[in-house]
């Protein structure tokens, strides 16, 4: 019949007014064109998904394409999960370093410093000094530079003044000439002038042996003080560096940051009759082996016993390139280096200027 073929191509809403349209008045002819007429007046039948029409499919496709961006959820995960391992190796160690016993931790730091003495049996200060005096200019000098620079430039300093005498009555523009090379020139030439200053007027013109009157002196610190007083005048004294800093929180020694705290919990560590050398051993690795950026790990002979290992290059190859001074085959950083040293096949540095 014309009005059925009407209803069956009309929609959902034309098929709910077929029982209308045979129940009602006229021909079934009749009753199409309000059928038609209603199908016009509902269209909005496109905002049901609920009937699964291709109209109501439309709007499941657009949030189907809003929610593309989740794919990358995986990777958030990943990283969490990488973030989450980070956090539980680092809960690994501590719970490691909580576990050693204070009895273990003295037998291994002793057993370490033990090796380093077979490793550097030549170990000694690093910085050229006939004297108290030259020692100690020499190691305000040392700041922010190597021992080796000073050692080139301490030469000429100590030919035009000798004594405390002649430095406290220099031309400081003349000793910034000399000290240029080293960096600071400015800052370190008022203080070696003022420290002469204070050893001619409060000492005779002698470099005082005890830590309270050393530490007084312009420019001079604890770490000075230690290594003057250990290598100038032999008492004992723990000289906390860059290097020694390093190497003792490497190996677990200490978890400290600031040297005086650092220097107060290693000394219980070792006896005091020890802390001088064992400042020079752990000195002489730090800047041979155990490098700030890159340790060389797979040359280094403590590998078996540092809790560090890994941190550099640990292929030995690769490792040995990284090695420095003697251990590379390099010069050392004195021009005047002991007898010692150079019996170990170590090399004196070159003058100031030289190569």
């Amino acid at each position: 019949m014309p009005g059925e073929k009407a209803v069956e191509t009309t929609g959902g809403a034309a098929a709910e007014k077929a029982p209308e349209q045979q129940s009602g008045s006229g021909s079934a002819a009749d009753g199409a064109t309000p059928a038609k007429k209603a199908a016009a007046r509902k269209p909005p039948v496109k905002r049901s998904p609920a009937k699964g029409t291709a109209a109501g499919e439309a709007p499941a496709k657009k949030a189907s394409a809003r929610k593309a961006p989740a794919k990358k959820a995986p990777a958030k995960k990943a990283s969490a999960e990488r973030v989450a391992a980070g956090k539980a190796a680092t809960a690994a160690k501590a719970v490691v370093r909580k576990a050693e016993s204070r009895t273990a931790l003295v037998r291994r730091a002793r057993r370490i410093d033990r090796e380093l003495a077979e490793i550097y049996p030549y170990a000694h200060p690093e910085l050229d000094f006939v004297d108290p005096f030259q020692l100690i200019v020499a190691t305000v000098l040392s700041a922010q530079t190597t021992d080796l620079r000073v050692n080139q430039t301490t030469p000429g300093l100590f030919a035009k003044y000798p004594t405390p005498e002649d430095l406290a009555a220099a031309d400081p523009e003349e000793v910034e000439e000399i000290l240029r090379p080293t960096g600071f020139f400015r800052a370190k030439t008022k203080s070696v002038i003022g420290l002469s200053k204070a050893l001619v007027e409060e000492f005779g013109g002698e470099v005082p042996g005890r830590l309270e009157d050393l530490v007084k002196l312009p420019g001079v610190g604890r770490k000075t003080a230690f290594v003057v007083l250990g290598n100038a005048f032999g008492r004992p004294g723990i000289t906390v560096d860059t290097h020694f800093q390093r190497l003792v929180r490497r190996w677990q020694w200490t978890e400290q940051t600031e040297p005086d705290k650092i220097e107060a919990e290693i000394a219980t560590l070792f006896p005091k009759s020890e802390w001088t050398m064992l400042s020079h051993h752990v000195i002489f690795h730090g800047r041979r082996i155990c490098h700030a950026r890159k340790p060389a790990c797979g040359a280094c002979p403590l590998a078996p016993l540092c809790p560090a290992y890994g941190e550099g290059e640990t292929d030995p190859e690769k490792a040995k390139k990284l090695l420095k001074y003697e251990k590379g085959g390099f010069p050392g950083q004195r021009l005047n280096p002991p007898q010692s040293y150079l019996d170990a096949g170590g090399r004196p540095a070159p003058p100031l200027g030289a190569g």
